[in-house]
């Protein structure tokens, strides 16, 4: 069930979205983090940590809210997606709620942590070659054999607007506090979690900032900016943010972030996993390299905070045990 191109998600999509997910999503809290203002000379510092939704990721919200409008006579052949880990459980949970079967394809190199969640979900796992393989041409291929329907990680309406449901939950609670957000800084990938914030904090706080992260190395959603088109990276691995490693944006995506983000910063390992340290020592939080980059971004002052009051988006935490420990004894 690939919607239409021309279907551009808007603000009121998202608030039918936040309809859908009341009761079943998580609403996460938006936490004050003061202790990253002594670090940063940052106004305020909000942290809206998405490492409580369900599966431990905001991706659950877009996988549910796709599902829960798939027509009843569509549903028998369930449903089909691709992911490197975080969409994958969020499909495998939604999919469970439905009653429909779920086939995640995934990569061989996903960590294991994600791999075994999205298998006791009840989900079939399908594994494939990062670097050699074409993945939506594996799930496509599945979903056309099996009449099931397809989910994709970012690049649907759907899935943009139930993404979005984050940026609306940050405004309200933001208000009800009377601070006005100068910056939300969220990570990037194909562009549907960031797509989807945009949206909801445009419509509520125009002269907000929203700013994109990605990991270095894997900046298509910079590069596309500044070139006016949506730009491919040169590698498929390489960085331990295996969140964040999509090829490029997606068409829906970029249309949107071009219009209401068109800002983005790059941080390194080195300092994503300064970032995943300082989470656990100063605020008590597990997150994930991929959900760690807004925090990687205020912390390595790759854009001027100032005296602002500044929105973190934390996407995940859903981080392989072994590598915690390893950036813990390091960091």
């Amino acid at each position: 069930m690939n919607a239409p191109a021309a279907h551009f998600p808007t603000a009121a999509d998202v608030r039918d979205a936040a309809r859908i997910l009341e009761g079943v999503a998580v609403r996460t809290p938006l936490i004050y983090a003061s202790a990253l203002e002594a670090m940063t000379g940052a106004g305020r510092v909000f942290i809206k940590p998405e490492i409580f939704q369900r599966t431990g990721s905001f991706k659950f919200r877009g996988a549910y809210n796709t599902i829960a409008r798939i027509p009843g006579e569509r549903r028998h052949g369930g449903v089909v997606a691709y992911s490197s880990g975080n969409h994958a459980q969020g499909v495998a949970m939604a999919a469970k709620l439905a009653g429909l079967p779920a086939v995640i394809v995934m990569p061989e190199d996903a960590p294991l942590v994600k791999r075994n969640n999205t298998k006791a979900l009840g989900a079939e796992v399908v594994l494939y070659d990062r670097v050699r393989e074409d993945r939506a041409a594996i799930a496509r291929k599945i979903a056309s054999e099996r009449g099931a329907t397809l989910v994709p990680p970012f690049d649907h309406p759907h899935v943009i607007a139930g993404q979005g449901t984050i940026g609306l939950e940050i405004c309200d609670d933001l208000q009800r506090l009377g601070v006005s957000p100068d910056i939300v800084l969220s990570p990037a990938s194909g562009g549907g979690l960031i797509a989807g914030i945009s949206l909801a904090v445009k419509d509520r706080s125009p002269a907000t900032r929203v700013i994109a992260v990605e990991p270095e190395g894997f900046d298509d959603t910079a590069r596309s900016f500044r070139s006016g088109k949506r730009e491919k990276n040169a590698r498929m691995s390489g960085s331990i943010c295996d969140a964040l490693l999509t090829n490029e944006p997606g068409e829906l995506t970029f249309e949107i972030n071009r219009r209401l983000v068109g800002e983005a910063v790059a941080v390194s390992d080195y300092e994503v996993r300064e970032a995943i340290a300082v989470a656990s020592r100063k605020l008590g939080l597990v997150v994930e390299p991929g959900g760690s980059v807004a925090l990687a971004a205020l912390l390595h002052g790759k854009l001027d905070v100032k005296g602002r009051n500044v929105v973190l988006v934390l996407s995940g935490g859903n981080i392989d045990p072994a590598l915690y420990a390893a950036i813990m004894s390091e960091c």
